[in-house]
């Protein structure tokens, strides 16, 4: 029996794709564990898949000043220590990183024991994370183009991001039922990150008295972000966080309006959702989602409207047009030549994973 140990956290883009690969992983007979962080969001998630979580001790290597720069590469060290600690324990024949801080020790821990690694990297720009882990891996992966340029020559495979496929599953009908939502009304579907997004929700709520005339609204609006004084109205509906239907929702929805985190817009590629993008600002972020959303955009996969320019006249005008040319996205994203990323993925995992058990 062959064993891996996924790692990646910080944010649900850092966990879903591992999640997506865990069906081909027990298919194949593998013996899967997953090192996080030891109190970062990702616990949750894998546990509930019955996978066995270890949490180790992680930091954020920063851009900025803050006086955890001063703590946290202590606790890095401790999670290096941690992570080697592991390995000798798991004796893992290969690691699937999909990045975020917490994976840079479980990364470097994998080099120091001659393990292979295989790198995800979902932006169209490779983040600081995956910048510091990449030197240690056997190949890279990722989702666009463009980004092949930023990548180790001999190392970068473009194949995509995996999705669930449970997402493909969704039930209409349950989501109707859930939503208590009229068959006969287009629906919108609002989604601001698993951290929510307070100008997405601010500009929704604010054009509801014009969307709701045309439209019904499911919003995912970001744990502690509900309002109680819209509770009530008729066509809209609010969840902080959304997991085991989200495959419903996606089902009844006709548009999506989205941040443009390269896991959430690959989904929307993968289920041929319209989708209006509004990235995170520069000031907010490095800039990844931007250059996500311009990469859709040419392709003709998405809109983009950027939160500088967001207004009710924007949101609802772009809503619209959105909705009047949404089979020309649907007709790009159909012709997208995007491979079967699991099986992309796998076969890199089992390739590196089969040499280094025979080398043992």
């Amino acid at each position: 029996m062959k064993r891996i140990i996924l790692t990646g956290g910080g944010t649900a883009g850092h966990v879903t794709p591992n999640i997506a690969l865990l069906p081909r992983l027990r298919r194949a007979g593998y013996e899967i564990s997953y090192i996080g962080s030891d109190k970062g969001m990702e616990k949750q998630l894998i546990e509930a898949q019955g996978i066995p979580y270890y949490g180790i001790s992680s930091g954020k290597l920063r851009r900025y000043f803050d006086v955890k720069n001063f703590t946290d590469p202590f606790r890095v060290l401790k999670g290096y220590g941690q992570a080697l600690k592991l390995m000798k324990e798991l004796k893992p024949d290969v690691v699937f990183s999909k990045g975020g801080f917490v994976a840079v020790p479980v990364v470097i821990a994998a080099r120091c024991r001659h393990i292979p690694i295989i790198c995800h990297e979902s932006d169209l720009t490779p983040g600081l994370a995956n910048k510091l882990s990449m030197p240690s891996a056997t190949k890279v992966c990722c989702n666009f183009p463009e980004t092949m340029q930023y990548l180790p020559a001999g190392k970068a495979v473009l194949t995509g991001c995996p999705i669930r496929q449970e997402l493909r599953e969704g039930s209409r009908d349950a989501a109707l039922c859930m939503t208590g939502f009229s068959a006969d009304k287009p629906v919108i579907l609002v989604m601001g990150g698993s951290l929510g997004a307070a100008a997405v929700n601010q500009a929704v709520r604010d054009s509801l008295d014009i969307l709701l005339k045309d439209w019904q609204i499911i919003h995912l609006c970001g744990k502690g972000k509900l309002d109680a004084a819209l509770t009530d109205i008729r066509g809209y509906v609010q969840y902080e966080y959304i997991q085991e239907e989200l495959a419903d929702l996606f089902a009844l929805s006709d548009l999506v309006i989205s941040r443009a985190g390269a896991n959430a817009i690959c989904e929307l590629l993968a289920l041929k959702k319209p989708a209006l993008l509004i990235p995170l600002p520069t000031g907010a972020s490095r800039g990844d989602q931007l250059l996500n959303a311009e990469s859709f955009a040419r392709q003709g996969f998405s809109m983009v409207l950027e939160e500088e320019s967001l207004s009710v006249a924007r949101l609802t005008d772009a809503v619209q047009e959105l909705y009047s040319h949404r089979q020309d996205y649907i007709r790009a994203m159909s012709e997208c030549a995007q491979s079967d990323a699991i099986e992309a993925i796998f076969s890199l995992i089992d390739e590196a994973a089969s040499a280094h058990s025979s080398s043992r």
